[in-house]
């Protein structure tokens, strides 16, 4: 007797399947490796593009806090140096007018009130 070729329905993939990794012995699969070769080398470049771009974007992060820290020393030289312009030119003008710049600022006087009755002491 010879046998019969009877031809079996696939049986049908289930996610444990995918899990386990039985599906990449499925005669479709086999068929078409280069096809999803392909996809997986696409996927690993996807990845590694993305891993580049997340590179790229700590490098920009970095040199924006480097610039808004050089824009603050900026901004703080140029008040100083208007600053040091206004004294010279101050000096200037109490030289002509024949006064002389103090060499000691002036002392602040602190006055305590008592809080009982308000009176300076």
């Amino acid at each position: 007797m010879a046998k019969r070729n009877i031809k079996k329905a696939p049986k049908k993939l289930t996610l444990i399947d995918i899990f386990k990794g039985n599906f990449l012995n499925r005669d479709e699969i086999k068929s078409h490796y280069k096809l999803y070769l392909l996809l997986f080398v696409l996927m690993l470049i996807i990845i590694y593009s993305n891993h580049l771009v997340n590179q790229k974007i700590e490098i920009v992060n970095n040199l924006k806090e480097q610039a808004e820290e050089y824009k603050s020393r900026n901004a703080y030289a140029q008040s100083r140096l208007i600053k040091v312009k206004m004294e010279s030119e101050l000096g200037k003008e109490m030289v002509l007018d024949s006064l002389i710049p103090l060499e000691n600022h002036p002392h602040k006087l602190l006055i305590k009130l008592d809080s009982k009755d308000a009176k300076p002491k």
